[in-house]
């Protein structure tokens, strides 16, 4: 008896022999690989280099990191850039995303000293990928705050807003003569909702239930205020695009045939992912966000609802501040219907209610959280296109993880097919446009609280050798077929 997975590739090849001409990825499809700056460049105090909230997680808490590590060298990408660039080319893909780290560049988080090192090192890696033929696509940030703002309270405090929008101007006008795309945050729904408490005061003296939504408020708006400076003093001279990358968990109804596991899967999808989505690609945040959180807040016998409200102005200041969704998916989970729990425990989560559980028969990986359930990015895919009018996409993260040092990686290989096969089924059969595909990641890397212990790379790094040395995984094959034929292997 097949399993499912067996029965899945059997379905592509059907596919594929039935439509052996068209079932190939357009021309403009762009296939790519991601990291970030704090989980591969180490280099922590090099250069001038400022401290950031995770800085001081390693150093002051690494208790909260699965095996105590930090990411003071990490994959040591500081100096190894230039191998770096290699094996990008290496795999013949389009693009590489990176991440600016924020204190690199300005030391002291603000905008009144920036440190002609960091500048250089980011220089040299974005002039030694387009020599090489590669576009650098480049992330604002992606979790890495300057630890100054953190006794600020971080993003719960409306000042970060400025200092950001200055960062960001100031980042255009470094290296935006080059740049064509870019992402201004990396998954705000993470940085809300799982790492509050972990990296230092970021959420002082605020309840759970509060902090979240202040974060997210802050966020869209720090957002939309790098877009417009973008767009009015930089895109005309410039011409690049620029936009925000969302992660998105897939909540599929446990019971489609009732009504109220439908009702509690789309309600899961809209706190997660509509709350950012939704005042970028729409208007306001959803309206059951703001009508079960205004509920739930008139039981707890607050005086006003734990959600913020964007004035007007701030509401058409933020709508359309997109030129392509970027989206980060790695979880399907399936959502029941259940009673709403008790108002003593506000959080973003009791909020959304339902309860989400995964099907045990799913094939798993490194990650006890990640499942291999390709359906469910074709669901959110065609999701995204029926509730945001078909926006442009690009899968900006997706990948699979092991959890020891494993060379063979026939679990990432087929996990990489099974998806790019549920990507192209999104666009060659539903007319959903998708752009191109980001793999997570290059290299294993630093994976936040969970240290070093999950690898989710193409290529393996030693990291218990000094010189960090990189070594192909046989993905990397599998890779480099992909992006010359263009077709799932």
């Amino acid at each position: 008896m097949l399993t499912l997975t067996e029965f899945a590739l059997v379905l592509i090849l059907l596919t594929r022999l039935c439509n052996p001409k068209e079932w190939k990825f357009p021309d403009d499809f762009k296939f790519g690989v991601a990291t970030s700056a704090f989980q591969i460049e180490g280099g922590w105090d090099a250069d001038g280099k400022g401290v950031s909230i995770w800085d001081v997680l390693g150093h002051n808490r690494s208790v909260l990191v699965k095996d105590g590590s930090n990411g003071d060298v990490a994959c040591d990408s500081y100096n190894k850039w230039e191998e770096d660039v290699m094996m990008v080319k290496n795999l013949g893909v389009d693009c590489y995303r990176i991440s600016l780290s924020w204190t690199r560049i300005l030391p002291e988080g603000y905008g009144t000293k920036i440190n002609p090192a960091g500048v250089d090192y980011y220089n040299k890696l974005i002039n030694k990928l387009l020599e090489n033929g590669i576009e650098p696509v480049i992330t604002l940030y992606h979790w890495d705050l300057p630890q100054f703002f953190s006794s600020l309270g971080g993003w719960t405090n409306p000042v970060i807003v400025e200092h950001f929008a200055n960062y960001a101007r100031i980042a255009f006008k470094l290296f935006g003569d080059r740049i064509k795309t870019w992402i201004t945050i990396n998954e705000p729904r993470l940085i809300c909702q799982m790492f509050k408490g972990l990296v230092g005061d970021v959420t002082p003296n605020f309840p759970l239930g509060v902090a979240e939504y202040l974060c997210a408020h802050n966020l869209l708006k720090a957002h939309a205020e790098a877009y417009h400076i973008y767009d009015k003093e930089f895109r005309l001279r410039q011409k690049g695009k620029i936009s925000i990358t969302l992660d998105i968990t897939w909540s599929e109804p446990a019971n489609a045939s009732n009504p109220e596991d439908v009702r509690a899967a789309e309600q899961n999808v809209l706190f997660d992912f509509g709350i950012y989505a939704n005042p970028i690609l729409d208007f306001d945040y959803p309206r059951v966000v703001i009508d079960r959180v205004a509920e739930r807040s008139k039981l707890e016998n607050l005086p006003e609802s734990r959600l913020p409200k964007f004035t007007l102005a701030e509401k058409m200041r933020i709508k359309g501040t997109y030129d392509f969704l970027g989206i980060n998916h790695y979880i399907t989970t399936y959502t029941r219907a259940v009673d709403d729990l008790p108002v003593n425990r506000p959080s973003i989560d009791i909020d959304a209610g339902g309860e989400r559980f995964s099907d045990p028969s799913w094939e798993g990986c490194g990650a006890g959280w990640i499942k291999v359930v390709p359906w469910g990015l074709r669901r959110l895919l065609n999701w995204i296109k029926n509730t945001y009018r078909n926006p442009d996409i690009i899968i900006t993260e997706s990948g699979y993880a092991d959890g020891s040092e494993v060379f063979e990686d026939d679990g990432r290989i087929n996990y990489y097919r099974v998806y790019l096969n549920a990507t192209l089924q999104a666009i060659l059969e539903d007319g959903v446009n998708v752009k191109g595909y980001m793999a997570w990641s290059l290299m294993d890397n630093y994976e936040w609280i969970f240290g070093y212990t999950l690898k989710f790379g193409l290529y393996h790094v030693n990291f218990t050798d000094p010189n960090r040395t990189r070594t192909p995984k046989k993905s990397v094959q599998y890779f480099k077929d992909l992006t010359r034929t263009r077709r799932i292997n």
